[in-house]
Order: C-alpha cells, then structure tokens, then sequence
C-alpha cells in the first residue's frame, strides 16, 4: 500500500525549489538535441565527402588563345585516349558543356556572358585504388600539355580536419549541458530534501527504508524531467525541420546537403531519454548520500 502511493507521502509538487526545473531542463534537451543534430550532419557530411571526393580528379583541358574549336577538341580527344589506356583510371567520363555551364552560373548568373564564355572541357575521373597523381599528371602532361588535374585530396584534408573539429565542439557542447544538467538535477534535489526533511524523518520513524524514500524523489525528478524534456525535445524538433525547410530554398551548388537522414532523425529522440535517466538516477544518488549523513 505505501509503495503505490510512494509519491504522495513527500509533498515535492508542492516545493517551490523545483518549480523551474521543467523550464531548465527543456532548455538544456533543446540545446543538446541542437548539437546533436549539427554532429550527426557534419559526419554525414564528412563520409559523403570521403566516399564522394577521395577516389576521384577532375581533369581539365582549357582552351588556349590561338587554338581553334578542331584543335581544342582535338586535345580533349588525345586526353581521353590516355586516360582510357592509364592503369590508374577506372573510368573517365567527360562533363557536358551545359552542365559545366551549369556549374558557374551561380556566380556569372545565366546571361550572354555564360553562354560565349569559352569554357575549359571537364572529365570526371574515378580512380583505382593505390592511383598516383603525379604519374598520372605526367601521362596527361606527354599527351595535351597544359592539362590540369584537380585533386581534392588537396583540400578534402582540411575539410575533414574541420569536420572534427566542429564535431569536437558539438560533442564538448553535449558533455557541458549535461554537466549542468547534474548540477541543476543535484541543486533541486538537495534543496527538496532540506525542505521536507521533516516529512522525512517522519516516514524514518514509521519504518521508511533509504530506498523507499529516495524513489520519492526519484519519481518526482523523473515526471519533471519528462515534462521539461518533451518540451525541449519538441522545440528542438520545430527548430530543426525550420531550418530543413528554409534550406530547400537555398541554391544546392552554393551549399552541401545539409538535411539530416532517417538514421540521424532516429539517434535523436535519444537526447530527451538520457535526460530522463540522468535526472532520475541523479536525483536517487543525492538523496542516497544526504539520507546517509542523517543522524
């Protein structure tokens, strides 16, 4: 009989101590969730890149100034047949004229200017696995000099050292919320015990175990955390579908894909349940040790 009404023998939702608690916490499922997403993206990001960019060149064979269109043809044409006959080149695929159009008019907009622009043939190079760039520059070079091979290699480090280091952040972000979570979770449960230490001794005296009446305070921190969590979880979820939908607005060339998948949507809701563990248990453990030290 005691157990069922556990929580009606301690008066917590009447502790005004607590009462900011939901609103704390829904704050810090908010921002965590945030950082959560913003991490999840960045790595999703970061495979693409690793998957997309790291087995593949760009191969770009420009127009010189005093060659006619038969001539700069003619170069593209000797630049296939070598990477058709190189035993780094996979496969070799040139890019057509309007989708390297496509490629700068973000920048030089879709006028006349683009389209008598004399702009430099492009192939889309995927290499096999162990390829040496600067031998296969060397074949380029015998075959059409003035070819120019873009490794992403080059750059792709720096993006993927930027990734981590934001990644780092979000993560660090994570650990100090939920610092202040425990701090928040230990200051309200300390506070409710010195405001019903009465009531607890009382129940000491009519034979309450030190679990009996830490679950009291457990319970109460687990509803509030509940409260306060779905709140912050909800939040963060209108935030994040905001955002998703304003960046389908935005132009794909200018910016990566940034939406988050059905994997990174699916890690998210674990966020608001940790809460609830971590405030549950922390409460239970606070209480634990002032019950200890009573006389």
């Amino acid at each position: 009989m005691m157990s069922r009404r556990a929580h009606f023998d301690i008066p917590l939702s009447q502790d005004a101590t607590g009462r900011f608690l939901p609103w704390i916490i829904a704050l810090m499922v908010y921002l965590a969730s945030l950082a959560l997403a913003a991490s999840l993206v960045l790595s999703g990001l970061a495979q693409r890149w690793d998957s997309e960019l790291s087995s593949g060149v760009t191969v770009q064979v420009a127009p010189t100034g005093t060659s006619s269109p038969a001539e700069h043809e003619d170069r593209v044409r000797r630049v296939m047949d070598a990477l058709a006959a190189s035993a780094f080149v996979a496969d070799a695929r040139r890019v057509s004229n309007e989708d390297a159009r496509a490629l700068v008019e973000p920048w030089l907009g879709d006028g006349a200017l683009v389209a008598e622009l004399p702009l430099p043939a492009l192939i889309d190079v995927r290499l096999n696995d162990g390829a040496a760039i600067a031998d296969l520059t060397g074949q380029l070079d015998r075959a059409a000099p003035g070819v120019t091979v873009e490794d992403p290699a080059r750059w792709l480090g720096d993006l993927r050292r930027l990734a981590r280091t934001v990644q780092a952040l979000s993560i660090g972000i994570i650990g100090l919320i939920g610092g202040a979570a425990v701090a928040s979770i230990i200051f309200a449960a300390s506070s409710g015990f010195a405001v019903h230490r009465a009531e607890v001794e009382l129940l000491h005296v009519m034979g309450a175990t030190d679990g009996y009446v830490a679950r009291q305070f457990q319970s109460h921190m687990l509803r509030q955390s509940l409260l306060g969590g779905g709140l912050g979880f909800l939040l963060a979820l209108l935030t994040l579908w905001g955002l998703q939908q304003a960046g389908r607005g935005l132009d794909a060339s200018l910016l990566p894909n940034m939406a988050l998948g059905v994997r990174d949507w699916a890690w998210l809701p674990m966020v608001p349940v940790v809460a609830c563990l971590l405030a549950a248990g922390t409460a239970r453990m606070t209480v634990l040790r002032a019950l200890g030290r009573l006389p």
